[in-house]
């Protein structure tokens, strides 16, 4: 039975830059490594393509629509049990090394007079997370937080200044000696300012195996959680310079998308980021470092396999690599994340069991989605999923050699809340409540319903590049009153009572009689 869990996450790291899920430009040998001992998900999709809309889901188990943080910076609710409260009923030790993005519910937390210095309180404000390690980045202009153990770790080691997290392992130095910004993509050629062992990605996984060790023979839970290989786009030498242009894959994008495109699409479109990535020239000079960063993190997770190795940790820890989301880089001229296409909502997800019945080097096409990892590491763990709160379902029955013959899911669902992108939303004069749009995956179709606005539809059988979009397509009119009832079926089903189990609900009838509450008795 599974002891501990390891739950790897990559920021913005699309799944076809991995050579086990089909990339012929980069090699990745220890994350295939670990597909081999476990199981490859060949359709997992976030439950929103966007950091934080993404990371809440992950960590509470629940669609957007219930944790309600539906956007970067957006605070994750009091009242949604986490990750952390889930596996530490259970006996685990659940922390964090590396980002989360979680905003704290700090108007929730005076609202209940909590006090911050207090273990519960600090817990709820990182999310359930002990901040073992945390490190979401420090933007430019920022002050570094005093707790910000990266920043001290830089400075100790010699790399000083206001914020060396943007001046050190985000910047670069060019041929005359001056300090360019790695926010400023046209560097992205150029090594980060300091040495590959500094970086966040090795520093990152060096604390991840001090927390192991630390822990010795108790059950733990550590969350890995790069940074990278999200912007800015700077690589620490050598791996800025293990890829050029002509290693960079060619883009996903169609004519029609760019002369007709839907109007949020377009909205998208018009961003920096997307300018710049569907030029060419641009693109090829800055995807190689986002490959040199991928490649950096398979690297160090081959560091801490060995580490895992030499400790016999692969015989009862559970370990888990996935991403939040994708990254457009140029497809469907898009830069960034946030809208639906496979590039961005269809993320890497391999799942290693230790169990002696756990199906090894496996591939599996079901469609899952991020909030199933929670309610599976539960069940690993012998506990009883509440599912009053978990809106995901157990792969328990999926990682098993034998093979699982009950119904699956048919259709896999993400969310998205444009209100935020003005750049979307005032152009189409949209009110900041009607932004909301909805991505419906079954076997064959995705469908994309956005509030006041047509449809999306792709047919991912004969178009699954997704550069047909059939949205408006009179002779699809069903299929897209199919995926609308879908959609309806799926909102019914939330859960609504996450404040009582199911089997309490039941009872409650029961429970008045027994209390000698008889309500219109003669």
């Amino acid at each position: 039975m599974t002891k501990n869990i390891l739950f790897i996450m990559a920021d913005q790291l699309r799944r076809d830059y991995l050579s086990c899920y089909g990339a012929e430009h980069l090699a990745t040998p220890h994350i295939d490594s670990l597909a081999a001992r476990g199981v490859r998900f060949a359709n997992a999709y976030v439950q929103g393509p966007v950091c934080g809309v993404s990371r809440m889901s992950y960590y509470t188990g629940r669609y957007m629509a219930s944790h309600g943080s539906t956007w970067n910076f957006v605070p994750l609710a009091l009242h949604n049990p986490t990750l952390g409260d889930h596996l530490r009923a259970l006996g685990l030790r659940v922390a964090v090394a590396g980002k989360t993005h979680v905003t704290a519910d700090r108007e929730g937390l005076a609202r209940v007079g909590a006090n911050l210095a207090s273990t519960p309180a600090r817990l709820a404000a990182e999310g359930g997370f002990e901040a073992f390690e945390r490190d979401d980045g420090i933007w430019p202009g920022s002050s570094v937080p005093a707790d910000n153990r990266y920043a001290r770790y830089l400075r100790k080691a010699g790399f000083a200044g206001s914020n060396p997290w943007h001046d050190w392992a985000n910047s670069t130095v060019d041929h005359d000696g001056s300090l360019r910004s790695g926010w400023s993509m046209r560097w992205s050629h150029l090594p980060a300012a300091l040495p590959a062992e500094y970086s966040e990605t090795a520093y990152t996984t060096r604390r991840a195996m001090d927390f192991i060790a630390e822990c010795g023979d108790a059950p733990w839970c550590l969350h890995l959680s790069y940074i990278k290989p999200h912007w800015p786009y700077v690589a620490p030498d050598p791996y800025h310079g293990l890829f050029g242009a002509d290693d960079v894959p060619a883009p996903i994008r169609g004519a029609a998308e760019k002369s007709r495109p839907h109007p949020v699409l377009r909205g998208f479109q018009s961003q920096p980021a997307s300018l710049n990535f569907s030029d060419d020239a641009k693109r090829r000079h800055v995807v190689p470092a986002y490959m040199g960063l991928v490649k950096q993190i398979d690297d160090a997770l081959g560091t801490l396999f060995k580490f895992m190795s030499e400790r016999d940790l692969w015989s009862n820890t559970m370990v888990v690599f996935c991403s939040d989301h994708g990254d457009y880089l140029g497809d469907h001229w898009l830069g960034e994340k946030e809208l639906f296409h496979d590039t961005v909502a269809a993320v890497p997800f391999i799942v290693a069991s230790p169990d002696v019945d756990a199906r090894r080097g496996a591939v599996e096409h079901r469609l899952v989605e991020a909030i199933d990892l929670l309610p599976t590491f539960v069940e690993s763990l012998g506990g009883d999923p509440a599912t009053h709160q978990l809106e995901g379902r157990s792969l328990v029955p999926l990682l098993r050699r034998e093979p699982f013959k009950g119904a699956w899911r048919d259709f896999a669902i993400s969310e998205g809340d444009y209100s935020f992108r003005s750049f979307v939303r005032e152009p189409l004069g949209r009110p900041v409540d009607g932004c909301r749009m909805f991505m419906v995956r079954s076997e064959r179709w995705k469908y994309v319903h956005y509030e006041g606005l047509p449809p999306q539809l792709f047919d991912l059988q004969e178009d699954p590049m997704e550069l047909g979009d059939l949205g408006t397509d009179s002779s699809r009119a069903k299929v897209r009153e199919e995926h609308q009832t879908m959609l309806f079926d799926w909102l019914r089903g939330l859960r609504i009572h996450p404040t009582i189990s199911d089997r309490d609900a039941a009872a409650w009838t029961a429970r008045e009689a027994r209390s000698g509450t008889h309500i219109g008795v003669w």
